[in-house]
């Protein structure tokens, strides 16, 4: 029986608060739009960790604070393979600090463009892991919302690690708020329809279309012409995209819920496990 048959709601738990002097911060890993996360260091354990820097003042400002509480405690409160882990909060003066598990592989990005694409069993290793984290996610009726290759860590394991739950959402209907990046939105997130699970299986289309093609379906330079060409739907292949690939990203890419790979005609999930022509499951 699948996981996601009977969903019930993600119980939330209160994040561990840490001792900041207990940690040694280094080198800056990456930087985002309200501060910049850090590689810190154990001093008791001398395990390493990565330190997620968030300037209160700009949190305040741009009224994050509800939005930090959800994303944190959605985090804090999961667990799974592909997941990254979060250890706990704390926090100084000026910061508020997320500790999370070092994932010392970096970005699925950046060995994308490295590569410049995938093979189709490769994309197909990868893809398997993400159907798996949405599996979990949406038995507990949480949503991500926001996947593409930036969000996917390669761990030490080869394996994948989710991370960044900052557009994440406990729905067990359907929400409307307008969140993601463009070239991943989902077309019911455009037209405000409402949606639900349904986007995120959408979005895994988009994702095997990137790492197979090394472009993402609905590309352009203008954001505007980006929603335009997916509310279009014309899907253009090149010549040498696998053909069970194909298919599945098809499948995946429906602006129809009833016919979407992943969800019913209510939009609930359903396993894609057993779906035919599924090189990926």
């Amino acid at each position: 029986m699948s996981l996601d048959q009977k969903p019930k709601d993600l119980v939330l738990k209160k994040p561990l608060r840490l001792d900041l002097n207990q940690y040694e911060l280094l080198k800056v890993l990456g930087e985002g739009s309200f501060g910049r996360v850090k590689l810190a260091k154990n001093i008791k354990t001398k395990k390493y960790c990565a330190f997620k820097q968030l300037k209160k003042y700009d949190i305040i400002k741009f009224k994050q604070v509800d939005h930090l509480k959800d994303e944190t405690f959605i985090l804090y409160s999961l667990n799974h393979p592909f997941i990254v882990k979060m250890e706990g909060i704390s926090q100084d003066s000026k910061f508020l600090y997320i500790a999370m598990e070092y994932v010392a592989g970096g970005e699925l990005f950046t060995y994308l463009r490295t590569s410049g694409k995938f093979s189709p069993s490769q994309a197909c290793f990868y893809a398997a892991q993400v159907a798996l984290i949405f599996e979990y996610l949406h038995s507990l009726n949480v949503i991500y919302r926001d996947l593409k290759p930036e969000n996917l860590l390669i761990g030490p394991d080869g394996y994948l690690r989710l991370t960044d739950f900052g557009f994440a959402k406990i729905v067990s209907g359907r929400t409307y708020t307008l969140c993601g990046t463009p070239e991943y939105l989902a077309p019911e997130i455009l037209t405000n329809k409402g949606h639900g699970k349904g986007v995120d299986w959408w979005t895994l289309g988009i994702l095997i279309y990137e790492m197979i093609a090394g472009i993402d379906p609905f590309n352009d330079d203008d954001p505007m012409a980006i929603y335009q060409n997916i509310l279009k739907g014309v899907i253009r292949f090149p010549r040498t995209f696998d053909k069970d690939a194909k298919s599945l990203v098809k499948h995946l890419l429906q602006a129809d819920l009833s016919k979407r790979f992943g969800n019913l005609k209510n939009g609930d999930l359903i396993s894609l496990k057993g779906c035919q022509g599924s090189p990926v499951l």
